[in-house]
């Protein structure tokens, strides 16, 4: 028999607004192509409800919050390699290599499409010269161009277009990418004029 989650401890969180934790989760779980369904959450519920694409339903509970004393702030690059190729609807999985004993391999990536090709990814680091570099941060990129079409007395159809463009920025990591490239074409082209 499942235990009751324990309530949220408040000093022993690592975000002011833990109880809005489930929440992220379910946000989280919805961007994901292999659940069809997942339960509104509102800030303070114990659980989440979801549903995969075979119809079976699940209960996601949060047993405790503890925050982890030596978690980096941001996620490492291979994580988030693997989050973002294993969240693309194209690939069923994408995972760190891990041989049967011993550390996983963090510069190897395994992915597999559904139309049942696997790949092994090499993530290698190589530094661009700085004159073929794009800005390290796209949707910062494309919002810092809105705030400086809104600041030169735009006109409407101006006005419009800085306001798109700040909703792409917004929302950068739920847009596809032909959306993305022209809207950075655009912030390119409104910082040569």
């Amino acid at each position: 028999m499942p235990t009751e989650p324990s309530a949220i401890d408040h000093d022993k969180s690592p975000l002011l607004d833990a109880d809005h934790d489930t929440a992220r989760i379910a946000d989280a779980l919805r961007s994901s192509p292999h659940i069809t369904f997942v339960a509104p959450a509102a800030p303070g519920d114990k659980s989440v409800w979801l549903r995969d694409a075979d119809g079976t339903g699940f209960e996601l509970s949060l047993a405790t919050v503890e925050p982890a004393p030596d978690a980096e702030p941001v996620a490492y690059v291979w994580d988030a390699v693997t989050a973002a190729i294993g969240n693309h609807p194209h690939f069923i999985r994408a995972a760190l290599d891990q041989p049967s004993f011993g550390p996983v391999n963090l510069d190897t990536i395994t992915a597999l499409t559904r139309t049942g090709n696997e790949y092994t990814l090499k993530l290698a680091a190589s530094l661009l010269p700085v004159d073929d570099q794009e800005p390290s941060f796209p949707a910062e990129d494309v919002a810092y161009a809105a705030d400086r079409l809104l600041t030169s007395d735009p006109s409407d159809s101006e006005r419009a277009t800085a306001e798109l463009l700040n909703y792409l920025a917004a929302t950068w990591d739920k847009q596809d990418q032909p959306l993305r490239e022209h809207a950075q074409a655009i912030a390119r082209a409104l910082r040569t004029r």
